[in-house]
């Protein structure tokens, strides 16, 4: 099973490393990528990870509500179909 994950409220000094590390318990990571502004290259506070192999989605979602990453709490949940602009 594959999903793609939306992950809000990081702080603006969470890395794609350790969204890797801690959702990497929970599946095979294929891709994180943590949006930034295209001028200054300072993240938007949000990010997406896409994972593979999930044993237990239920599991991650509750697991990780509310997770204190880097001084923020996290918002995860099921990203939405969107059309990538870039």
């Amino acid at each position: 099973m594959q999903e793609k994950l939306y992950i809000g409220n990081l702080s603006f000094n969470t890395t794609e490393k350790s969204l890797e590390e801690l959702f990497g318990r929970y599946g095979t990571i294929l891709s994180v990528k943590i949006i930034r502004d295209k001028i200054t290259n300072q993240s938007r506070g949000f990010g997406f990870v896409e994972l593979q192999n999930i044993s237990d989605i239920e599991k991650l979602l509750s697991d990780l509500r509310g997770y204190n990453l880097d001084g923020r709490r996290i918002r995860v949940k099921i990203a939405e179909n969107t059309v990538d602009t870039e």
